[in-house]
């Protein structure tokens, strides 16, 4: 690849920390190789979508300018992962840390271990919040719409469901110490 491309990083974590969690795992961004991180969104608290009993989770998104091909990306973002102590297990669990390559430029890519986009950012006000806050609610989601439309979208939604935006609210502890 000869020049960079801009791609939007989902972070997100419920165990162990959760804020801590995501601030190591945006350090461990910033030494990827070919790579620099050039700005994240604050962080975000929501009801988790899957099993009962899991605690809230904080979500936030980062943009790294890259050089690295997506599927690389996508090994070095699993890597971190695991170094996080991520265990697969249960769809939609409780984790540690969760990262998601949600944009690689404005490619569309579809195999076996990797969908560009993200094929669920058009649902997620976890996703969707950071993203407009950090990209601006015109960035284009191929083959999807605008950012901002789609968090429109959901907005129309009652507010009683899980992913209306109300319920996805900024994380306004003080990131200067970490208490939970």
């Amino acid at each position: 690849m000869s020049r960079p491309l801009g791609a939007y990083i989902g972070l997100g974590s419920n165990l162990n920390h959760p804020r801590r969690q995501l601030r190591s795992a945006l350090a461990a961004l910033a030494t990827l190789p070919h790579s620099r991180v050039l700005g994240s969104s604050r962080l975000y608290r929501s009801p988790p979508l899957g099993p009962p009993g899991q605690p809230d989770y904080l979500n936030g998104v980062a943009l790294l300018e890259t050089y690295l091909p997506p599927l690389a990306l996508l090994e070095q973002l699993q890597r971190i992962e695991q170094e996080h102590q991520r265990v697969r297990g249960v769809r939609w669990g409780a984790r540690t840390l969760d990262l998601d390559l949600l944009l690689y430029g404005e490619q569309r890519l579809h195999t076996p271990r990797l969908t560009l986009p993200h094929p669920a950012i058009g649902e997620r006000p976890f996703v969707l919040l950071p993203l407009c806050e950090l990209a601006g609610s015109e960035l284009p989601i191929p083959g999807v719409g605008a950012s901002g439309a789609l968090l429109a979208a959901l907005a129309k939604l009652p507010r009683e469901a899980p992913n209306h935006p109300e319920n996805c609210i900024p994380d306004e502890e003080d990131h200067s110490t970490d208490t939970d």
